[in-house]
């Protein structure tokens, strides 16, 4: 049965060496850590419980990049999924590979939501791709469930509120994490956001 007012489920990719040591990893293709393949699995058995019930009726789409193609298989939903270049990564340019601490050595006051990066994707373009996930999900009445990076998936959500794409500096993601953007009263809403429990609970 379709949704009365679709909404997106965003499911982040599992742990990868370089998110776990806070490399900006953009287009570079790192894959799953033990850990995160893990972690994928627990994402699945959660989608696969109510009140989710495997959503039989959601589109599936993933990021082509292998981190979150595999945690998109390894939750169950592979065989589902179409790939989708819309939700590749921020591409960081010049930054890509280095950490915070790194670029802030030479830009002390740098901030990636105000300043974006040097030969990589503007600020626009990121929120020109958001608009159009978001634009393809509303567009008819089925739920979307898209497995992709913590940064973009951070720019979808601020765009689904109709917030400035910086608004998505506010908003934290954790590896192999849940979150659902839909609708309180007729208005866009988080109605779940950064949502790790099926993790906790193997703590």
């Amino acid at each position: 049965m379709a949704a009365a007012e679709p909404r997106i489920l965003l499911a982040r990719h599992g742990q990868t060496e370089w998110a776990r040591n806070g490399r900006h990893t953009g287009r570079t293709d790192i894959p799953l850590l033990e850990d995160g393949r893990r972690n994928a699995l627990a994402l699945g058995e959660r989608l696969r419980r109510a009140p989710w019930d495997g959503l039989p009726d959601a589109r599936v789409r993933t990021s082509p990049l292998s981190r979150a193609a595999e945690t998109c298989r390894l939750a169950g939903f592979g065989d589902r999924a179409e790939p989708w270049d819309a939700l590749r990564e921020f591409d960081y340019g010049a930054y890509e590979g280095l950490t915070t601490p790194q670029i802030l050595q030479d830009r002390p006051d740098w901030d990636l939501w105000r300043d974006g990066v040097p030969d990589g994707e503007t600020l626009g373009q990121v929120s020109a791709r958001a608009d159009e996930v978001v634009a393809w999900a509303r567009s008819d009445g089925h739920d979307a469930l898209l497995f992709g990076h913590a940064h973009f998936m951070r720019s979808v959500a601020a765009r689904w509120l109709g917030e400035d794409v910086s608004f998505a500096g506010r908003l934290d993601l954790g590896p192999a994490s849940l979150s659902v953007l839909g609708w309180s009263h007729g208005h866009p809403a988080l109605v779940r956001w950064n949502d790790l429990g099926h993790l906790e609970c193997r703590a």
